[in-house]
């Protein structure tokens, strides 16, 4: 078949402009799929080391990791007063410091949620839970926000145990208390402890990563 000369012009616009399109497409693509891999891999991977930070504590002073001097490691937990998945891990939170900071890996709680959103997390109402529930442990506000990405984490509660190193704070384990959220006395698998004891014993950590179960992290 004979193309005239207009028709080939015509022909070779179309497809000019078949082609900008697709590539339009697959740069939008590349560009979607980036900033997908990169919101995924946010915060804390077991392996990285954790830095440092410095939030007021309920008694009203700074707290940092660096305060412990004499830790082996540490259990930073983010939690918080509002969420009933949080609520029904107090019992154990604070079971966890009781038999782990006398062996050099104590329990540091932090608050991350905004206060606005939810005002039962405030400051006073931290003292009041903490006095009401007996924390043996610090329980931090992380006021602006700033901590909890860092670490990556996204629920209440969720859980990252550290192991202190010439290296820094490790993250050796990332995810849920235990695999029943529901009732203590039917748990089959208690991931933290199983963690901690595995740190202590000097063994690697059989199960270092799990989906931490709770309510989310509330951001304006």
């Amino acid at each position: 078949m004979n193309f005239s000369n207009h028709e080939y012009k015509n022909a070779n616009k179309f497809s000019v402009s078949k082609t900008l399109r697709i590539f339009t497409v697959l740069i939008c693509f590349v560009c979607l799929t980036a900033f997908t891999t990169k919101t995924d891999a946010a915060g804390y991977k077991v392996g990285d080391v954790a830095t440092d930070f410095s939030l007021i504590n309920i008694d009203g002073k700074m707290v940092s990791l660096s305060d412990y001097k004499t830790a082996k490691g540490f259990v930073v937990i983010f939690t918080c007063n509002t969420c009933p998945y949080a609520v029904a891990y107090e019992d154990r939170i604070v079971d966890l410091d009781k038999k782990y900071a006398s062996k050099g890996y104590p329990v540091i709680a932090i608050m991350p949620n905004d206060t606005d959103i939810k005002p039962g997390d405030n400051m006073q109402a931290m003292q009041a839970r903490a006095k009401a529930k007996g924390f043996t442990f610090p329980y931090l506000m992380d006021d602006g926000q700033k901590i909890y990405p860092q670490y990556g984490a996204t629920k209440t509660p969720h859980v990252y145990i550290l192991e202190k190193t010439t290296k820094g704070n490790i993250v050796k384990y990332i995810g849920a208390i235990d695999d029943n959220y529901q009732d203590a006395a039917a748990v089959k698998t208690k991931y933290a402890e199983n963690a901690i004891d595995a740190l202590l014993a000097g063994k690697e950590i059989a199960q270092k990563t799990t989906r931490a179960i709770g309510c989310s992290i509330k951001v304006k």
